[in-house]
């Protein structure tokens, strides 16, 4: 008995850490990749179809509306670009076109709306409307939106090509805090790396276990605290990391290699199980690149402990 169980001791010890890695990162993928689109918004047009494919926003341009970027927003845009060029060999072009999207044209392209004060809803609905008339998403004419989190990301799909609209709160003062700047990093992190990749936030009930991914979220109900306080701050810190750990490296070079119709297909998480070795190199030589630091959490705990 006594050396069963050395034996079987034994046989554990080697299944880590790659079992480890394995077993998890497909459990998240299958969260995170593998489902059907859900949708709140009231009056599309449900007839235009619907085509899921993170790689379909490789090459596409960054339009930045609203106020200008702040310094620490320009940091991370130029640490995304460098790692969409790394995984997807193409650059992120990014301009910014004033205070308008009607200013952006009608190309490929992903429009980042900044703010940092009160949101910007009659913005916000012009921006929508404008990117309506461009690539016919079958919504009401003139219909007014409104944000409900200090970023958010919404992706639609249209007649003419699909569009996706990023608005994201930045800190109205030139040198924030600590936690204002890790904060601000963190939801423009979230909201590019969500549009880039198509995946789903993965809530995490489990408040003991770790984090591998910066979709995973501790639920929390924050309704009641304003945007710019810092408890609200730091909950939102606390609730997943404050960058891109390694298994969102290893799901960003998944979706840039499959070779599926969609990304949220059973057929996508069968590659990533049968490719699962050479992306995990990849994604953890990926995260040495210092040029990556401002956007990635290497141990993959939340923020501001």
């Amino acid at each position: 008995m006594a050396n069963w169980i050395i034996a079987l001791i034994g046989a554990l010890a080697l299944a880590t850490p790659a079992t480890a890695d394995r077993t998890a990162f497909l459990a998240l993928a299958e969260k995170g990749w593998h489902y059907e689109l859900r949708t709140t918004m009231l009056g599309r047009d449900m007839t235009i179809p619907v085509h899921i494919n993170g790689r379909d926003l490789a090459g596409a341009a960054l339009c930045v509306v609203g106020e200008k970027p702040a310094q620490q927003t320009l940091t991370v845009i130029r640490a995304f670009d460098r790692l969409v060029q790394r995984v997807y060999s193409k650059p992120l072009p990014m301009r910014y076109a004033g205070k308008t999207a009607r200013n952006c044209g009608s190309g490929r392209m992903v429009v980042l709306r900044l703010y940092s004060g009160s949101p910007p809803n009659r913005a916000l609905s012009d921006d929508l409307n404008r990117m309506n008339e461009v690539y016919d998403f079958g919504l009401p004419a003139g219909r007014s939106y409104a944000a409900t989190s200090p970023a958010m990301a919404q992706t639609f799909f249209g007649r003419r090509g699909k569009g996706t609209h990023l608005m994201v709160k930045q800190s109205r003062r030139r040198v924030p805090g600590a936690i204002a700047r890790e904060f601000y990093r963190s939801i423009l992190i979230e909201e590019l790396f969500q549009s880039f990749t198509f995946g789903m936030d993965i809530l995490q009930f489990d408040r003991t276990a770790p984090f591998l991914s910066k979709l995973q979220e501790i639920p929390m109900d924050l309704r009641r605290m304003a945007w710019d306080s810092e408890g609200f701050m730091l909950a939102m810190l606390r609730s997943n990391p404050p960058g891109l750990c390694t298994f969102d490296l290893f799901m960003m070079y998944a979706v840039a290699r499959a070779p599926v119709e969609q990304t949220n297909e059973a057929a996508f998480i069968d590659y990533i199980g049968a490719h699962f070795d050479d992306l995990l190199v990849l994604a953890r030589e990926t995260m040495t690149d210092p040029d990556l630091a401002p956007i990635l959490a290497p141990d993959c705990r939340p923020g501001s402990r």
